[in-house]
């Protein structure tokens, strides 16, 4: 495995909204954040995920990839995702699990 490979920074979030699942406003959490956090410059691969399986009951994700840790820790600090955190996430997010992970082997 590459160095490369092993600094990447693989961010997941799995969560629940306050809104009825595939509603309106659903749908434009799911849009705006999507929007605002991919236009990111540090944020590769963006994806918003729709929960499927029934070993949990979690309605939605985003994943995105990070080059390094300096690129994740530039995302957490940047004023897209503060600002989208505490004016979207904490209002209309019900519960949410976060996982950071790197490639092993």
């Amino acid at each position: 495995m590459s160095a490369e490979q092993q600094s990447r920074i693989v961010h997941s979030v799995i969560f629940t909204l306050k809104h009825p699942r595939e509603s309106a406003e659903a749908q434009q959490f799911l849009a705006d954040g999507k929007r605002i956090l991919s236009s990111i410059p540090v944020v590769e691969q963006f994806v918003v995920n729709l929960q499927v399986s029934p070993k949990n009951d979690y309605e939605y994700g985003f994943s995105m990839a990070f080059a390094d840790q300096a690129a994740y820790d530039t995302y957490n600090a940047h004023p897209l995702h503060s600002a989208f955190v505490q004016e979207r996430w904490e209002i209309e997010v019900d519960r949410f699990l976060e996982i950071d992970y790197v490639q092993w082997g």
